[in-house]
């Protein structure tokens, strides 16, 4: 430390080196128009189901505990085809995973129907839609996995 009469203190201080910056990463614009052609195509499928079966304010959306269900069971699979049964192409979990089936489940709906049927004076129903999405997408998760590692293990021991 310098002292107040020191006159090195009144000489500026050496230029520290400086850092290079580091290098952005290239957009990977193929990646992301992949995802945004999937999320289109499962919010089109997920809006098909919707308009088919509505349902009424405040009252239980089968639609949507179905779609979220279905779409759990469907991401267990995909991501055991993905990681542990199949040599598949870069782009396909991308697209189907986070595109299409991010675009088909729709767990924020499924809040806003729980918030409507409250603010209707159903909260039994609220607290039906939110315990059965959770308990119904996890058992859905779980047993695609399960039954998927069953089904692809034969062709895992194929190829090895």
């Amino acid at each position: 430390m310098r002292a107040i009469g020191d006159p090195e203190r009144l000489r500026p201080a050496a230029p520290q080196a400086r850092r290079p910056r580091p290098r952005r990463q290239p957009v990977p614009w193929l990646t992301l128009a992949v995802i945004a052609a999937g999320g289109v195509i499962g919010a089109l499928a997920r809006l098909g189901i919707e308009t088919a079966f509505p349902h009424r304010a405040g009252g239980f959306d089968w639609a949507t505990l179905a779609i979220n269900v279905t779409g759990c069971a469907l991401i267990g699979a995909l991501m055991v085809i993905l990681t542990e049964a199949r040599q598949v192409h870069r782009l396909a979990g991308p697209f189907l995973g986070t595109g299409v089936l991010g675009g088909f489940t729709t767990f924020s709906s499924y809040i806003v129907d729980a918030q409507q049927s409250l603010t209707h004076g159903a909260p039994l129903t609220a607290l039906a839609c939110l315990a059965l999405t959770l308990a119904g997408g996890l058992a859905a998760g779980y047993t695609a996995v399960t039954l998927t590692r069953r089904i692809a293990r034969p062709h895992h021991k194929e190829r090895s």
